[in-house]
């Protein structure tokens, strides 16, 4: 048996991206009027079954953002220098399948998101992001 073989298994959702769906204060609430929330997060569940972990969380404190959502890199993706990617202000349905796009092709590490991303796209203080990964 080849070491390649003999390997265990990846731990539930590392082999493939994570998307995490602010669910806080702000996000996901009528303080964004405009969006079905509950239905856009259905659809990111839906649409990447799967090819991603798709969860929400409670407020990640980027609240002047709402609707915020990390695409976090599979493990390959994290190898390849894939890093977290926050968005920000994902309220329409364009926008959300976008990533729902990019994440199926393999997300961060592997694939190129879509230009229109770029505008959606911003750095959390460390504070913040060290709160996602405590999780």
């Amino acid at each position: 048996m080849s070491k390649r073989a003999r390997r265990a298994a990846p731990a539930p959702g590392a082999a493939r991206p994570t998307v995490t769906v602010c669910r806080g204060c702000c996000c996901g609430t009528p303080k964004v009027p405009g969006l079905d929330h509950a239905a856009q997060l259905r659809g990111l569940r839906q649409e990447l079954d799967g090819a991603a972990t798709v969860r929400a969380t409670d407020c990640l404190d980027a609240c002047e953002r709402a609707n915020v959502i990390v695409v976090q890199p599979s493990a390959e993706g994290r190898r390849n220098g894939g890093r977290p990617v926050w968005l920000g202000m994902v309220n329409d349905l364009e926008a959300t399948a976008d990533i729902t796009a990019w994440v199926k092709a393999g997300g961060p590490g592997l694939a190129d998101p879509p230009g229109i991303l770029d505008l959606y796209a911003f750095h959390p203080s460390r504070r913040v992001q060290a709160g996602l990964h405590d999780e």
